[in-house]
């Protein structure tokens, strides 16, 4: 198991579904382990991008989101979320679960919570399978220097968007 980081959410361009007039462009969360050289690209929903992106800008609108009052009803409820872990692909889809206190776990979309485990501050793993199977070695100067800030800054951003240009969707799976 890795902890991951969030770079960012990038909107890529779906080479596989582009006609020759249209550019379709898609969200997606980009997350590097945090002691190696892995990444992991995760196609998202816009909702779920926002949702990441703000919280990565410390930014929340007035009324709660979805993954805010999920946090706030765990919290309710007495309960503790411990990390959240991306546990598999299938079909290029990925697969997480929650994991609370009392090695209680609740599947869910990696997007959400991702956005989740960014709000409650909690780490984010992903197996050694996952990784195998989905992730990309990232050289050092894609990525930016190893211990270097959980928010990205445009610097880094714009490297991961340069090391996007030189690969497709199936590099890395799909789905959310």
């Amino acid at each position: 198991m890795s902890e991951m980081r969030v770079v960012g959410v990038l909107a890529v361009d779906d080479a596989a579904q582009q006609s020759a007039s249209e550019t379709n462009r898609h969200p997606v969360v980009l997350l590097q382990e945090t002691q190696g050289k892995r990444c992991l690209q995760i196609w998202i929903g816009l909702a779920e991008a926002e949702a990441i992106a703000l919280e990565q800008q410390g930014r929340l609108p007035e009324r709660p989101l979805t993954h805010v009052l999920i946090a706030d009803v765990v919290s309710a409820l007495g309960r503790t979320l411990e990390r959240i872990e991306i546990t598999e692909v299938r079909g290029g889809t990925f697969y997480a679960d929650l994991v609370f206190d009392r090695g209680l776990r609740v599947s869910a979309r990696p997007s959400d919570s991702i956005a989740i485990a960014l709000h409650v501050d909690v780490p984010i793993h992903a197996t050694e399978a996952v990784l195998v199977e989905a992730g990309v070695l990232v050289d050092d100067d894609e990525s930016g220097e190893e211990g270097s800030s959980p928010v990205p800054d445009e610097e880094e951003v714009d490297r991961f968007r340069a090391f996007l240009d030189n690969v497709s969707p199936e590099d890395f799976g799909r789905g959310a």
